[in-house]
């Protein structure tokens, strides 16, 4: 994405009139708790999986509550510092999982950091220390078991060996098979 691109996103997302299941804007001024972090990450992920959505967003520098204000953020300040923060991440979830990007902006109000998501893998929820998360309005907690099926039964949904073949016959079939 561009930088266009990212400041397009960012404004469409401060237009919104609340926070959704796979969008989350936070303050984080200086610093920010790593492991509520990891719990939004995993969060973020299988909400925006539930949602169809192709990304969860987590926004640092940027007011809770509307109307939102850009107030920037100095979490880790430097290039390394968010190159090792998708190295961390990844070895709290499942799969090595970590950020599509981490994108920086400076804007007027400051610097304003949208952290790219990924939707949890088809079939198998996000985890962070083991906890797959989801959101219950502005929390997070761990996802509802009935999340969980959701996701799992993504595979089973899209088995393409259970898909009808129009215009196949039984000579399609292989007799050594």
């Amino acid at each position: 994405m561009t930088p266009e691109d990212i400041r397009s996103k960012l404004s469409q997302m401060l237009d919104l009139p609340s926070e959704t299941e796979w969008i989350e804007f936070k303050e984080a001024k200086n610093d920010y708790h790593f492991d509520e972090l990891g719990q939004y990450f995993s969060a973020l992920s299988n909400e925006s999986n539930l949602m169809g959505q192709p990304a969860g967003w987590l926004v640092f520098g940027v007011t809770n509550k509307p109307p939102r204000q850009i107030c920037g953020t100095n979490y880790r300040s430097t290039k390394q510092g968010l190159e090792k923060l998708k190295v961390q991440i990844s070895k709290h979830t499942n799969h090595q999982i970590t950020f599509i990007d981490i994108h920086e902006l400076k804007e007027h109000g400051g610097r304003v950091l949208l952290f790219q998501i990924p939707p949890a893998p088809r079939g198998i929820p996000t985890t962070w220390n083991g906890v797959a998360y989801g959101r219950i309005s502005e929390h997070n907690s761990p996802l509802s078991l009935h999340e969980i099926e959701q996701i799992r039964r993504q595979i089973v949904l899209d088995d393409w060996s259970a898909h009808i073949c129009k215009g196949a016959t039984i000579s399609d079939l292989d007799p050594q098979a």
